[in-house]
C-alpha cells in the first residue's frame, strides 16, 4: 500500500474523507476526458468509471496525448492502464460502448463527450441522480465548464447551452482540439470538483478564450 503521504500537499484543498465516498463516471475518453482521468487519478478519486467506445487513431496522438503505442487500442483501455500507472491504489471499471442510463447510478459525472445532442440525451436520463454534473467543451483555443448542482444551475443548463445542434460552433477540422486547452479545461473542472467537495460556491459557467485571454463568467444573477 501506498503511504497516505502522496496526498499531504493537497489535503486542506481536497479532503481526501470526502473524497473516497465518491464515485466518478468520465463519459468520453478524448481530449478533454483523458485529461480529467489523469487528475482524477493523481488526486485520489478511489473508483473511476470510464465510458467510450471508439479507439486511438493517429489524429489522436497530438490533440488528445495519446502515445504511439496505444494505436488501434481502446481509448478506455490505454486511459485505464496510465491512471493505474500513476496511481496503483485506485479501482477503475471501464464500458467499452455508448452511454446508457445504466452505467450510472450515484456519484459525480464528468461529461466529455463531442455533441450537443449526445449531452442532452445524457444529462436529460442521469443528470438529476448526479450529485455534481461537469461538462466541459472545447473548440481549439475556446473551452466552456458547465457545473450542475442544484436545481437552479440544472435549469440554467438546459436553457443556457442545450441549444439545437444546429447551432453547434463548427469550426475548422485542422482547429478543434489542442492537448494545452484540453488540459486547461480539464483542469477548470477538477478545479470545480475540488470547491464541491469542499461545499465551496462554484460557477455555474465557465467560458474562456485563450487566443483573446477572455474570461467570461455566466448564470451569476439569475438561473
Amino acid at each position: 500500500m501506498i503511504n497516505e503521504a502522496r496526498y499531504d500537499r493537497q489535503k486542506d484543498v481536497v479532503p481526501k474523507d470526502v473524497l473516497d465516498s465518491t464515485i466518478v463516471t468520465i463519459i468520453g475518453c478524448g481530449a478533454i476526458g483523458r485529461q480529467v482521468a489523469l487528475q482524477c487519478t493523481a488526486i485520489g478519486c478511489p473508483r473511476i468509471k470510464l465510458i467510450d467506445f471508439d479507439k486511438v487513431e493517429i489524429e489522436n496522438l497530438a490533440p488528445q496525448g495519446f502515445m504511439e503505442c496505444d494505436l488501434s487500442r481502446l481509448k478506455i483501455d490505454a486511459v485505464a492502464d496510465l491512471c493505474l500507472k500513476i496511481n496503483s491504489e485506485i479501482s477503475i471499471s471501464t464500458f467499452e460502448d455508448k452511454f446508457s442510463p445504466d452505467m450510472f447510478a450515484v456519484g459525480v459525472i464528468f461529461c466529455c463527450v463531442d455533441s450537443i445532442r449526445t449531452r442532452r440525451e445524457i444529462f436529460e436520463s442521469v443528470g438529476h441522480k448526479a450529485t455534481l454534473f461537469l461538462d466541459g467543451r472545447m473548440s481549439s483555443e475556446y473551452m466552456r465548464v458547465l457545473s450542475c448542482f442544484d436545481e437552479n444551475s440544472r435549469k440554467y443548463y438546459v436553457e443556457q447551452s442545450l441549444f439545437p445542434e444546429s447551432e453547434a460552433f463548427r469550426g475548422s477540422c485542422t482547429a478543434k482540439s489542442t492537448i494545452f486547452c484540453a488540459s486547461i479545461a480539464a483542469g477548470l473542472m477538477i478545479s470545480n470538483f475540488a470547491k464541491w467537495l469542499r461545499e465551496i460556491e462554484i460557477e455555474k459557467d465557465l467560458r474562456l478564450n485563450l487566443l483573446s485571454n477572455e474570461l467570461i463568467i455566466g448564470g451569476i444573477d439569475n438561473a
